[in-house]
């Protein structure tokens, strides 16, 4: 089987406006899946692999063959800084899909994170470092070289479509999918939750004395 070339890969794909994205990036997955009718969350087996990650940026999509990163190391040749690397990695445990060493580079290019549908390791020096990384397992197996992959295609991950563009939140409860054109009227709504849970929290905590 022929690997596609990088030229093929789109990386000019439409992402949203860096405001929309710093908006929903302040406010918690939870309230913006209640602003979505709780649509868009990914599996919940699939979580941050070091205390406090956060993830928030616009989705570069890889599709590769479960516990092979080749498509992972192309990714980090075409994803532009702020993007999330989004893996649809057919839910494999067995085979970490990247480490510390994946995680330096993507800080060099100035990624958001990774959100892999499949494993990760190097967990405690992810987190020395700050990269981001939610995964389905954590595991000391490494990963195939030999693809494999496609880049820039819709994929599915953790149960939840993704298309290259979407805006990617993940926190200390999990990850959401946020559809690129819906996502300023996701913000909108999601304060408007996180402002009414607010005012019903302060009336509950004044109840109190």
């Amino acid at each position: 089987m022929t690997t596609p070339v990088l030229e093929d890969i789109d990386a000019d794909f439409a992402r949203p406006d860096r405001n929309v994205i710093d908006r929903l990036a302040k406010l918690p997955a939870a309230n913006i899946g209640d602003a979505m009718d709780r649509l868009g969350i990914a599996d919940s087996a699939i979580q941050a692999i070091w205390p406090g990650a956060r993830l928030a940026g616009p989705a570069f999509t890889v599709w590769t063959r479960p516990g092979d990163n080749q498509g992972i190391h192309r990714a980090l040749q075409v994803a532009r800084p702020g993007d999330v690397i989004v893996v649809s990695g057919g839910g494999d445990e067995s085979r970490a899909l990247l480490g510390e060493l994946i995680g330096e580079r993507a800080i060099n290019l100035g990624l958001a994170g990774f959100a892999l549908d499949g494993a990760a390791r190097d967990a405690e020096a992810l987190a020395e470092i700050g990269m981001p990384v939610f995964a389905r397992a954590i595991t000391p197996a490494g990963p195939y070289k030999n693809g494999p992959s496609r880049l820039g295609t819709p994929i599915s991950f953790g149960g939840v479509p993704v298309l290259p563009g979407d805006v990617i939140i993940g926190d200390s409860d999990g990850v959401i999918v946020i559809p690129r054109e819906q996502a300023a009227n996701v913000a909108d709504a999601a304060e408007a939750v996180f402002a009414d849970e607010t005012s019903r929290r302060a009336a509950i905590i004044a109840a109190r004395h």
